[in-house]
């Protein structure tokens, strides 16, 4: 039985059977997934608030990163008067670039004094999408990971209790949550089945972002060190020191 803090069903037949392909596959279609726009570099810009960094996209950025050739770039808004160095440097020393069009992905983080994360596509016609677990949600689509609905259902309901409760939850709504995920990962190596998805990467976020990480309990902490010892989630590691 897993469970979640809203439903107690047993999908874990469902989810071990689910055909999945692992993050370690070559890359997706970029062009099959974002649509051919005459060999044009698909460009990807983030507006995000410094005092609250959402670790999850870099986390997700540097994922990106291993499987396609990504233009990244960080800026400044004139909105926002300073942001600490560390920030600044998020994707690393940025190398030599080559020419724009051997890039197959671009990548622009803008610190800027907004609400919540912003993300647009097509800059001139897509309306923005907003807030840190549905851009996460995005980003990981690029990997071209494909799940049945019971296992996609569970994915966005780990997205969305990580952002809403153990986030911005209440002391109760934030233990309630610990301990589900403390139950799911004592039967599954990850919180959706046994390969990592976005629900990893935004719960671990989220618990490094509160400072809940040393008061979670047994198997999430082992869970934890599993997600630590990737690479992609080094950045994050070094931004918090």
């Amino acid at each position: 039985m897993i469970q979640t803090p809203d439903a107690d069903f047993d999908v874990t037949h469902v989810i071990q059977n689910d055909e999945s392909s692992p993050l370690t596959t070559n890359g997706a279609d970029l062009d099959l997934m974002l649509g051919k726009d005459y060999g044009a570099l698909k460009d990807i810009v983030i507006n995000a608030n410094p005092s609250v960094p959402p670790l999850s996209l870099l986390v997700l950025h540097s994922l990106l990163c291993e499987r396609y050739k990504v233009l990244s770039a960080v800026h400044t808004h004139s909105s926002v008067k300073s942001v600490p160095e560390k920030l600044l440097k998020c994707f690393g020393e940025q190398m030599k670039k080559q020419p724009r069009h051997e890039y197959q992905l671009g990548f622009t983080l803008i610190w800027k004094d907004v609400p919540k994360p912003q993300m647009k596509f097509s800059i001139q016609t897509m309306c923005p999408i907003e807030g840190e677990g549905n851009i996460a949600r995005f980003l990981f689509s690029l990997f071209g990971q494909k799940y049945n609905a019971i296992t996609s259902t569970l994915i966005d309901s780990w997205v969305d209790t990580a952002i809403f409760q153990l986030k911005e939850g209440s002391s109760k709504e934030k233990g309630a949550v610990l301990r589900s995920m403390n139950a799911a990962l004592g039967k599954t190596s990850w919180l959706v089945g046994n390969e990592l998805t976005v629900a990893d990467i935004v719960a671990w976020c989220v618990l490094q972002q509160t400072g809940s990480a040393n008061a979670a309990p047994s198997n999430v902490q082992k869970w934890m060190k599993s997600c630590e010892n990737l690479a992609p989630f080094s950045s994050v590691i070094k931004l918090l020191k």
